[in-house]
């Protein structure tokens, strides 16, 4: 099941707090950036992140969760809500998630 745009829009929302919120759509599932940073995603209209040591602490409750089918677990972000808490919560990840993976060239192609 594809995730909603009605959705996405209401995660965008709650996150207005914070600069440099992306997003890109894959599959009709959605997966948010922050400052860059893939940070986790919208899957069947849930909101789930990565399980960096930070969220783990800071949600120590938070349920596990396939985004789909041969995915790495990620955490279920229950108090979507909460724009404070979605705020200290992305705060608290960014400096624990990977940097970008720098894109790579594509080849040219010459033709003689």
């Amino acid at each position: 099941m594809a995730s909603s745009k009605e959705y996405l829009n209401f995660i965008l929302e709650q996150l207005s707090e914070l600069e440099e919120i992306t997003y890109r759509s894959m599959m009709g599932e959605y997966i948010v950036y922050y400052r860059g940073k893939i940070i986790g995603g919208i899957y069947d209209d849930r909101f789930l992140v990565k399980p960096v040591k930070s969220a783990i602490a800071y949600m120590p409750n938070a349920k596990y969760e396939l985004p789909y089918g041969g995915a790495k677990e990620m955490l279920l972000v229950d108090d979507v809500d909460n724009k404070e808490f979605l705020t200290g919560l992305f705060n608290s990840m960014y400096d624990e998630l990977p940097a970008p993976k720098p894109k790579k060239e594509s080849k040219q192609i010459q033709v003689y």
